[in-house]
């Protein structure tokens, strides 16, 4: 842990930000010039990713300040307020989209951003693991999402708590790039269903990784679920349900065939 401010009014975590960012727009275009989308299409993706990121970060903050207003009943949004994964990735998801054809109904390519979601969705998956897991490992420098006080050996001192705590920023960031890795593999493979996988792994992911977590991410309407379990069991959902799409549509194809 590393929670010091290092030059510019920048620390650990805000690096980590802006590298896992690049990093996720690097790993898109590597994937879509594999797949054949044009530049046109390319260069939509970066301005609704940029949308996707500030307003995801504002979505994040306020998804958080509503979880802080269910369990204090009072609503604020402060310097203090925090933010939350899932907030962010749902409304920079939502803003990304709406961009996305927006923009894409005037953008150059002749149709391409409609007829070419399937695919950047499929290597967007990844993407975020990528961004998500960089993101973590900034987490872990800057002491937020930390897990709970132990005396293990795989224990990283918390500066601001004084004790040994659980690293599960760390594991957690290790997990999204095996499942960066495993969804590049696939991808490559020429397998489809990439994003639905991703909602359902990182969710059942989540959903436990919550019970080793100690910082206080406010209360759901679901008493006996912290905030990202609650919406880790609707994201899964989601993720299953657009498997079992995919699935349906490419046995109906196979059989039109």
């Amino acid at each position: 842990m590393y929670p010091y401010e290092l030059f510019w009014g920048l620390g650990l975590y805000e690096i980590f930000m802006v590298v896992g960012f690049f990093l996720a727009l690097l790993y898109f275009r590597l994937l879509a010039d594999r797949r054949g989308l044009g530049a046109d299409l390319q260069n939509l993706v970066i301005v609704c990713a940029l949308a996707g990121l500030f307003g995801g970060y504002g979505c994040s903050v306020l998804t958080q300040a509503v979880y802080n207003a269910l369990e204090s009943g009072r609503f604020e949004i402060t310097k203090s307020t925090g933010a939350t994964f899932y907030g962010g990735l749902i409304g920079g998801a939502g803003i990304f989209i709406l961009v996305y054809f927006a923009l894409g109904h005037f953008w150059p390519g002749r149709g391409e951003p409609r007829r070419c979601f399937g695919t950047v969705s499929e290597i967007a998956a990844g993407s975020i693991c990528l961004a998500h897991a960089f993101g973590r490992l900034g987490c872990l420098c800057a002491g937020c999402c930390h897990g709970r006080v132990t005396d293990a050996w795989y224990g990283i001192y918390h500066v601001r708590l004084q004790q040994k705590v659980i690293p599960v920023q760390l594991f957690e960031a290790i997990f999204l790039l095996a499942l960066c890795g495993f969804l590049t593999w696939r991808f490559f493979r020429g397998r489809k269903g990439n994003l639905a996988l991703y909602l359902m792994l990182y969710a059942v992911w989540r959903f436990f990784i919550e019970y080793l977590r100690a910082d206080d991410r406010g209360a759901t309407v679901v008493s006996f679920l912290s905030p990202s379990q609650l919406t880790a069991v609707l994201l899964f959902a989601v993720g299953a349900g657009l498997y079992l799409w995919g699935l349906l549509r490419e046995r109906k194809g196979t059989h039109g065939a």
